[in-house]
């Protein structure tokens, strides 16, 4: 029998490798996903037929979980899969707390200091609920800050990063004693303050991080879950559990780094610097006058456009216009123009969010362009369409070197022939900064709900026709 989990368990093991690569192209990412899912139906199986587990219990587990999911997964609209990633990942941040205090509470007293077996669960122990307890916390106050349910800005105090140095400090001393010590009334008394002190830690070291660096914060979260999962593998001795903690931890942190580079900043600088703390400007406010248009105005450029590039943004998740831009660019390509779907890395609220959007209405991957391929020829382009998106598409990144955002790559809307901005009101974006394009002399904006103005566009070819 124990052969035959050792098999099992690797099977899963190439599921998941394999999975993950086809997750890479959106043209196998659908597949991928289901092997990745057959291989940790696999894992689950095979931990089962291990001997001395209570099945009912299990069973209640199973059945709970399917029902939350299941009712989640229809629910939950594609606006809120930001906040809902954030609720995954601190759901497992904390199944990870849990499995190591409950381990911890089965052999209290039973750990040898002089036995040098008793070093690696002991680690993982404290591993695991050092890490989870950041992660749970840590992923709740950025889904009240993508739920809006507290204010998004980076809540920032006097000696912030003072005091999350003698937290890291304390930790790292309640380690120790908890190692050393382990079967003594101090070492349990270091774990439940290390448990205590990890949970306020991730609070503490989430707040000063602004609503704009989400999609960063949201893949950290990811990784830091997965770390907290490779943990608890070494504390129960199972190896799918090791293998599958670390490609998430492994993903995550090269997911965050791409992100990262693609604001041209550091993690640091987005975990301490306290971006979006202060109001809303970055600069001397701007002056110039706002030219609006209205749909109607706007198709007879469009009708005579050769070539149209669509920028989403969170304004058209908030819409739910995918399908209507969808249907809008297939007007367009039959009335001879030329179209893509230029893609910030970070548009959005989470890693991906456009292009699962976009994938979403069937927009064919081959329109899809990164930015870095869009901007050297976007001077050539008639007419870019922004749909909700501001900071990505803000020119102050170049010209400003007062703004926060200046340095960070953004797409160069403000350089195409002419730019249409769809936004319901003047607002500042996410990162509360004021936006140049706005008043550029190419650009036009167009008020109201996205998904009704595309909708107005599409209204307005069909018309013709």
């Amino acid at each position: 029998m124990n052969t035959f989990i050792a098999i099992a368990y690797i099977v899963s093991a190439v599921f998941f490798i394999y999975g993950l690569k086809m997750l890479s192209k959106a043209s196998t990412a659908a597949k991928g996903n289901m092997v990745s899912a057959v291989g940790m139906g696999i894992a689950v199986v095979a931990t089962l037929l291990i001997q001395g587990l209570e099945f009912q219990w299990i069973l209640v587990g199973v059945v709970i979980g399917s029902v939350i999911g299941a009712i989640a997964a229809v629910r939950v609209p594609m606006t809120s899969m930001p906040e809902f990633v954030a609720l995954f990942n601190g759901s497992g941040g904390l199944a990870s707390l849990l499995v190591g205090w409950s381990e911890y509470h089965t052999n209290f007293g039973g750990y040898d200091a002089s036995a040098e077996s008793t070093l690696v669960p002991l680690i993982s122990i404290f591993l695991a609920i050092l890490i989870g307890g950041v992660t749970f916390t840590g992923s709740m106050i950025a889904y009240a800050k993508l739920a809006e349910r507290m204010n998004s800005r980076a809540i920032v105090f006097s000696g912030q990063q003072f005091v999350n140095a003698a937290i890291l400090a304390a930790l790292l001393g309640l380690g120790i004693v908890f190692c050393l010590w382990p079967d003594s009334q101090l070492a349990y008394g270091a774990f439940l303050a290390a448990v205590v002190i990890s949970l306020g830690f991730g609070v503490l070291s989430t707040i000063p991080i602004g609503g704009a660096d989400m999609p960063v914060v949201i893949s950290l979260l990811n990784s830091y879950s997965g770390l907290a999962a490779c943990a608890a593998g070494f504390i129960l001795g199972n190896t799918v559990l090791i293998v599958s903690g670390s490609l998430v931890g492994a993903s995550g942190i090269i997911l965050t780094q791409i992100m990262c580079k693609a604001m041209n900043r550091s993690l640091g600088n987005v975990l301490f610097s306290g971006f979006g703390a202060a109001s809303a400007g970055g600069g001397d406010e701007e002056e110039g006058d706002v030219k609006s248009l209205s749909a109607e105005d706007a198709y007879f450029v469009l009708e005579a456009a050769s070539s149209v590039v669509f920028v989403p943004g969170y304004g058209m998740a908030v819409a739910q216009a995918q399908h209507a831009v969808r249907e809008l660019g297939k007007l367009l390509e039959e009335n001879g123009a030329e179209v893509k779907y230029a893609v910030h890395p970070v548009a959005g609220r989470m890693p991906g969010h456009m292009n699962v959007l976009l994938a979403e209405a069937n927009v064919p991957y081959e329109q899809l362009v990164e930015m870095d391929d869009i901007n050297p020829i976007i001077e050539t382009v008639d007419v870019c369409i922004v749909i909700g998106a501001n900071d990505v598409v803000n020119p102050a990144a170049r010209e400003n070197e007062k703004s926060p955002i200046y340095g960070m790559p953004v797409i160069n809307v403000d350089l195409a022939r002419s730019a249409f901005v769809l936004k319901r009101s003047m607002a500042s974006g996410f990162a509360g900064i004021q936006n140049p394009l706005f008043y550029k002399e190419n650009t036009r904006m167009i008020f109201g709900d996205a998904k009704a103005t595309i909708t107005a566009l599409v209204d307005q070819f069909k018309g013709k026709n």
